[in-house]
């Protein structure tokens, strides 16, 4: 059976890059201060945009995993420690692209005995305390559950904690494994629980294979974890080693999804065929996407 990817990719899935000059000045200067982006390591079908508006989703602890889901081409193998100089390198970076919301992710790191956590702590109280005006978001990975790991990050008080849910349960073997689709919601109920004032959010990929009752009962067990913010968008396979399109889902059934999670009491849903975790972050975190 031939799969979606092996497919010509429909109408909307073709969009002209945007022109503009603002790209090369911003790669150059992530350059010069060696910060990886997950724009450029995930091979993000967005990158252009958002970097001609002088934005970029900031990667912290190196650009190796130690986890090999299916869906990702960042690269796999045994990671450098942490660089004690990223925290001022990235906060360098923020005030240099006079952001005024920022995103920061990281790769998984279980090599690290905590996970990466006080590297996390220390980027988001660096740019919180140089920057008190910026609000900060992080995606992070799970932690493999540990609450002390979690918590450390929360107590560093970013604005938005965000944690990807990424897909049904029924296919965490095939798509995440190393993942556990119960651990990464209960993350997600426990920052809650932690910080009533932090905002929660969430994402998941349709097109690999998944149904929408699947989909519905995610997105209600997100909601019962009081989950405040969802993302919702086209999975497309960025390398040739990763998992294949099952389905490309139309634009007319992700603005119903849309609705459905409306109703389900989000405060904020972004679904549609290019949307991504922190892709338009700032507009969506402000209500304006």
């Amino acid at each position: 059976m031939q799969t979606a990817s092996a497919k010509r990719k429909p109408a909307w899935l073709k969009r002209a890059l945007p022109v503009s000059g603002g790209q090369k000045p911003l790669e150059n200067m992530l350059r010069d201060k060696g910060l990886v982006t997950v724009c450029e390591e995930a091979r993000c079908p967005n990158k252009s945009e958002c970097y001609s508006h002088g934005t970029a989703t900031f990667m912290i602890l190196g650009d190796v995993c130690t986890r090999h889901c299916a869906f990702c081409s960042v690269g796999k193998g045994k990671p450098l420690p942490p660089d004690p100089t990223e925290p001022t390198r990235l906060a360098d970076a923020v005030g240099a692209m006079n952001l005024l919301h920022v995103v920061i992710t990281s790769v998984d790191r279980d090599d690290l005995r905590d996970g990466g956590s006080s590297h996390w702590a220390a980027v988001v109280s660096e740019v919180r305390t140089r920057f008190p005006q910026v609000n900060v978001e992080v995606l992070t990975p799970d932690f493999q559950g540990r609450k002390e790991q979690i918590d450390r990050v929360v107590e560093a008080k970013p604005r938005v904690f965000n944690h990807n849910i990424e897909t049904v349960p029924a296919l965490y073997r095939r798509v995440r494994p190393g993942s556990i689709y119960e651990r990464s919601l209960d993350l997600l109920r426990h920052v809650k629980q932690r910080d009533e004032q932090m905002t929660t959010k969430s994402g998941v990929m349709l097109g690999l294979g998944e149904t929408r009752d699947e989909l519905h009962q995610v997105l209600r067990e997100m909601r019962e974890a009081r989950v405040d913010m969802v993302t919702i968008g086209q999975y497309l396979k960025p390398a040739a080693n990763c998992a294949e399109v099952v389905r490309y889902v139309p634009p007319q059934e992700f603005a119903e999804i849309k609705q459905e999670a409306l109703e389900m009491g989000f405060d904020s849903v972004a679904s549609a065929p290019f949307v991504r975790s922190s892709y338009n972050a700032k507009e969506q975190f402000l209500g304006q996407a």
